[in-house]
């Protein structure tokens, strides 16, 4: 081979070699460029691309008038860099002036300050290290103390320490209202509402952060066209309730009394506006201080006024003698025979706390006559029964912004005793709010409502949100029934009443006391009770219709006894905020309760006497009078009714009562037949 071959063979294997080369950084080229150009810039960005979020603020919660409830605080958070604290020695440094300036461990801190990195672990099981950056030395600093603590970290001149600005969810009120208002705990810097309208109202209180995203050079700082995007954010709405806080005020310290006194399990203690089903205060205990939960117990939290039932005892017997009186069957001057408080109806016994004869209607609410009550049931007959109640709102829930709310047990599994034991308050149950809302109806003319916490929403950008007042259909027929029951209330609190003690001077009460025995290893106990009193008041002019109940009291068992105290004392003391003027004079009030006191002694002696001559007459072998019979010329409503009208005339034997009851019901039959549900289509 020639030289000049040799030259040639060599510069063909250089070509064919740099065409390879060409061809090889082509296709590299064309995979950077190209194939993986997505990839690729995708990743850069990411390293040259950063997004900082400007948090908003989260609403606050106010009272009607703008009395802040809950609101957001400014302060301090210690915030250190690890990896910006390089020499052993400066760690050390740091953390012994830390310790001081902050008041805690040295080790504690050290720690902290030497553990650069961290493990982390992806979605396909590969782990990383990972520098830490950020640890959170401590937080929630009073501002004053933040204030001097950053000025002397300033002064030292610490590497890697800096200081930081937040707000924290503050109870400027701290128990008052705490189990309504709920609160908010913070979840990997994320707020995450646990309990109450905090929870119910949180997707409107709650901010959305503003999002900038944009391009920054090898040193940080952001290029002058590298903004990518931008997302406005807005603060969160904020909420102004119904409550009044002088009102809440009220009941605060007198439902600590009440507890007090009483020893209570729990109690509460609900007003509400019976028109527009506003709620004006709510006290409960047991409660708890959203500001120091460190010693919180599960049964402080949650709201038994809508989450828990009880049975309400004789609470119950105004719904029924107010459906009778809208059908008709019977008037407050009927008469009704209470069986000297034993009564036989479907082989089961239903007693009175105390012998009762015959009395009128009214005097069945004023004495709470089990028996009264149940006659006048079963002569609504049971079908009727139920659609009253639930017209007044049991078994249903009120619309209050409480999660969870229970409906009660309401015509679960019903017995052939149930029609003669519902409408007194035994064998269902309902959660306080119901019995609130149903009270509301007795007193607004038997409009149904809505419960309102909250009354309107005031948006970041001003916008006010009303909230609608709900005011549902009309459950009366006639326009006197709701005049007629408050009447016949109202004779609870007077003389002879069972809840003498909640009667308020100046001012009219209708009012009705409950105390419920409650069910012990399957049994109606005789020693624990729910008592409690609701009231309307004024009577004449209704402004609030209040509930208190003690569950479990300890002593005094009667609700008039336990309850009715406390419910004249915030009465009065509300009625005295509101500026309402007194239905009557104090002299006049004074004056007409001596005439009514007078005139309770005289009914007693003549009852007293009554009694001392029947038993005369039984000793000596005499039989008692026989009731006059009906007169012929009697209207037709009366007629149908005479059971109610007219005791029967011997009442020697259990087994003739039996007999009296089964006879007693198959009339009652007899008289729906004329009574046809048609004639009330709502019940």
């Amino acid at each position: 081979m020639t030289g000049y071959q040799s030259i040639g063979k060599r510069v063909k294997t250089a070509f064919v070699l740099f065409c390879l080369l060409f061809a090889f950084l082509a296709y590299h080229l064309y995979g950077v460029q190209i194939r993986r150009h997505e990839e690729l810039y995708a990743k850069a960005r990411e390293k040259y691309t950063i997004e900082t979020k400007k948090e908003n603020v989260r609403g606050e919660i106010f009272d009607r008038n703008g009395n802040l409830l809950v609101g957001n605080s400014p302060v301090g958070n210690i915030i250190a860099d690890p990896c910006a604290i390089e020499k052993e020695n400066d760690c050390r440094e740091t953390a012994a002036f830390l310790a001081r300036e902050l008041d805690l461990p040295e080790a504690e801190i050290y720690q902290k300050l030497s553990a650069k990195t961290f493990v982390v672990t992806d979605k396909n099981g590969n782990t990383k290290k990972r520098f830490r950056r950020y640890v959170l030395l401590k937080k929630d600093i009073p501002f004053d103390i933040f204030e001097r603590n950053r000025e002397n970290i300033a002064q030292a001149k610490l590497r890697g320490i800096s200081c930081q600005i937040s707000l924290k969810r503050t109870y400027p009120k701290n128990t008052m209202l705490a189990n309504i208002l709920g609160f908010t705990t913070i979840d990997r810097d994320r707020v995450t509402a646990r309990s109450g309208l905090e929870k119910s109202f949180d997707r409107n209180m709650s901010s959305v952060a503003g999002k900038i995203k944009y391009e920054r050079s090898r040193d940080g700082a952001p290029l002058v066209f590298g903004e990518i995007s931008r997302q406005n954010g807005h603060d969160g709405y904020n909420l102004y309730l119904t409550i009044r806080e002088p009102i809440q005020s009220i009941l605060e310290e007198e439902i600590d009394k009440l507890m007090e006194t009483s020893q209570a399990k729990r109690a509460y203690m609900v007003m509400a506006d019976p028109y527009t089903g506003d709620i004006l205060a709510v006290a409960q205990r047991p409660t708890f201080n959203p500001n120091d939960r460190s010693n919180l117990k599960p049964s402080s939290m949650g709201n038994p006024i809508a989450e828990m039932a009880f049975e309400p005892g004789s609470i119950m017997k105004p719904f029924a003698v107010a459906g009778a009186l809208d059908m008709g069957l019977v008037r407050p001057n009927s008469m009704i025979d209470c069986e000297n408080g034993c009564w036989i109806f479907a082989g089961k016994k239903l007693g009175d706390s105390h012998k009762i004869g015959r009395v009128t209607v009214s005097e069945v609410i004023k004495e709470s006559s089990n028996i009264g009550t149940a006659k006048i049931a079963v002569e609504i007959g049971e079908p009727r029964l139920k659609n009253l109640l639930s017209s007044f709102g049991f078994g249903q829930r009120t619309g209050a912004p409480l999660q969870p709310e229970t409906v009660g047990q309401f015509y679960r599994n019903p017995t052939k005793i149930s029609i003669t034991r519902y409408p007194i308050g035994q064998g269902l149950s309902v959660s306080p709010l119901q019995m609130v809302r149903a009270y509301c109806m007795l007193a607004n003319g038997g409009h149904q409502v809505k419960l309102r916490f909250v009354d309107r929403i005031v948006h970041s950008n001003g916008i006010v949100e009303k909230i609608p007042v709900d005011k549902g259909k009309k459950i009366f027929h006639r326009a006197e029934t709701s005049s007629e029951i408050l009447s016949m209330m109202r004779l609870v609190t007077e003389p002879g009443g069972t809840g003498t003690a909640a009667a308020v001077r100046g001012y009219y009460v209708a009012g009705k006391t409950g105390t419920a025995q409650k069910v012990v290893n399957g049994r109606y106990s005789h020693k624990v009770h729910t008592s409690s009193f609701v009231g309307i008041i004024p009577a004449s002019r209704p402004r609030f219709v209040l509930l208190v109940t003690a569950d479990e009291p300890v002593g005094k068992q009667y609700g008039g006894e336990v309850a009715g105290p406390y419910f004249s004392s915030a009465a009065a003391r509300t009625l005295k905020y509101l500026r309402e003027t007194p239905e009557v004079d104090y002299e006049t009030y004074d004056e007409n309760l001596k005439i009514a006191k007078k005139r309770e002694i005289e009914r007693k002696v003549r009852i007293w006497a009554k009694e001392r001559e029947e038993r005369e007459r039984r000793k000596a072998g005499l039989r008692t009078p026989a009731a006059a019979p009906v007169k012929k010329t009697q209207s037709a409503r009366n007629a149908v009714r005479p059971v109610l009208r007219h005791a029967p005339q011997k009442r020697s034997t259990v087994g003739y009562r039996k007999n009296q009851a089964s006879s007693w019901r198959n009339q009652n039959l007899r008289r729906n037949q004329v009574y046809s549900q048609n004639t009330h289509p709502r019940y």
